[in-house]
């Protein structure tokens, strides 16, 4: 028997790939299909199932080309509706994997169709569950994401519960958690940074496992603090459900070279979006004027989900050379499959082309304490969020943080300076070019965020919660 975690970190998500004797299952697979096919064949085997723990929302899973790719049956626990072909299980139903087996636990509540796979070894021994988002690391998953659904977030939180101590709990300490998601994810609040241990281990240590806790106190606990899902989630469980593009179709589509004059053109006659991925300093020396910035090497598909509402916007590139398939592909994972073209030798080439460029004012964080020391009525704004503003922060900034931009918007004014920053300043590029691109001229990006400007003498404070005051 053998199990492989197939981890991508920018997404904090865990696909698997087990085998035994010959057949193979694939766990939560990623869109791109390549890596499961070439596993199976250089090892001679043959993949039987695609079992989904869920109808995912932070990515688009690669369940439906896996299948059409090699034969294998999609399967799914009950409550769930396909509008393609699916085997949907009963719950406690086993399937045979060469000399293991897998075992169904519907465990509703972080969706309702959620569905934990309990894994028996070669001599029937319960060895490892699967738990999709139903329980992570240090976590639970949240109530909160079920499209659709007629129940109430403490209502699924109350599935959870349920699900939690009838179905896992009860299993023996030694067998092993593998969950869909780590540190990192939305679909929890406090995942830990491991990806798998011990059931054990984890009812000592997991908040939401504590065997004292009444189900009252685990719906108080686990909704305390929610923060909106990102607005792509229910479009990526639309598609999760009712299937999407061929993933070549959708690289061939995006991976198309323009130069720079066909770029131009392209992006006057279609309106696409213009999408920089390139690292936030590299970024701030030049760009192609009205561009947005989200670098490819940081939080790039939930950032990439979180500001470009439309999934269905048509997207042009500009990336690092030879980088531009990870771009496309990395931008399918989250359902935005309408990329239209790269520019053919990156920001270079429209350079060299005698385009018009912009650029972002950057300044150190030493350069900022001088000018704070002079004018501490400057406009300062920390993109980061609430709860790291109020952690401690820069003592006269307001925050806007970059999920809700555009709702604070109206409140910076066009025409005086606006110093952004958020913790390093990658968030705060974004910021920057979103604002840029709405005609504000006037900002400054801190280079180096909150951290830099924490070791200048640029006066700080943290926010107190006004019942703590005496």
């Amino acid at each position: 028997m053998l199990i492989e975690q197939i981890y991508t970190g920018c997404l904090a998500q865990g696909a698997y790939y087990i085998e035994s004797n010959g057949e193979a299952v694939i766990i939560d697979p990623l869109r791109e299909t390549r890596p499961y096919l070439e596993k199976a064949d250089q090892r001679g085997a043959k993949i039987k199932y695609v079992l989904e723990t869920h109808f995912h929302a932070d990515f688009v899973s690669g369940h439906v080309d896996l299948a059409r790719a090699s034969g294998a049956q999609i399967v799914f626990g009950p409550n769930a509706q396909t509008t393609y072909a699916a085997y949907i299980a009963k719950d406690g139903e086993e399937l045979r994997v060469g000399e293991v087996t897998i075992k169904m636990l519907h465990t509703p509540g972080h969706t309702m169709e959620s569905t934990t796979y309990l894994l028996k070894d070669e001599k029937g021994k319960d060895y490892a569950v699967f738990t999709g988002d139903t329980l992570f690391i240090g976590d639970v998953g949240r109530p909160d994401l079920a499209a659709k659904s007629e129940l109430t977030q403490e209502q699924l939180a109350g599935h959870l519960y349920d699900s939690l101590r009838n179905k896992i709990m009860p299993l023996d300490e030694d067998v092993l958690v593998y969950p869909a998601h780590g540190a990192g994810s939305a679909c929890g609040k406090n995942m830990s940074k491991e990806t798998f241990d011990t059931l054990g281990h984890q009812k000592q240590t997991n908040y939401a496992l504590r065997a004292d806790m009444t189900k009252g106190e685990f719906v108080k606990e686990v909704t305390d603090g929610l923060l909106p899902p990102p607005s792509y989630f229910p479009l990526n469980v639309k598609m999760n459900r009712e299937g999407y593009d061929n993933i070549e179709e959708v690289l061939e589509k995006g991976l198309q070279a323009l130069t720079p004059e066909a770029f131009e053109a392209t992006a006057n006659e279609t309106g696409a979006l213009v999408l920089d991925t390139r690292k936030p300093e590299e970024f701030a020396n030049g760009f192609i004027p009205n561009s947005v910035n989200i670098g490819i090497d940081g939080s790039f598909a939930p950032w990439v989900g979180t500001l470009i509402p439309d999934i269905r916007q048509q997207i042009l590139l500009v990336t690092d050379e030879e980088r531009e398939e990870e771009v496309v592909t990395r931008l399918a994972r989250v359902g935005y499959d309408y990329t239209i073209g790269y520019l053919k030798g990156g920001f270079a080439a429209w350079e060299e082309a005698g385009k018009d460029v912009d650029a972002v004012n950057s300044i150190k964080a030493d350069e900022f304490a001088r000018l704070y020391e002079q004018d501490k009525g400057i406009k300062v704004v920390d993109v980061r969020k609430p709860g790291e503003y109020e952690s401690e922060h820069v003592e006269t900034a307001s925050n806007a943080p970059l999920d809700y931009l555009n709702e604070h918007m109206a409140e910076l004014p066009k025409e005086e300076a606006v110093y952004l920053h958020c913790a390093g300043g990658y968030r705060s590029m974004i910021a920057a070019s979103i604002l840029k691109a709405r005609g504000f001229d006037n900002v400054v990006n801190v280079e180096g965020g909150f951290k830099a400007i924490a070791e200048t003498s640029v006066p700080r404070t943290a926010y107190v919660c006004p019942s703590t005051l005496k």
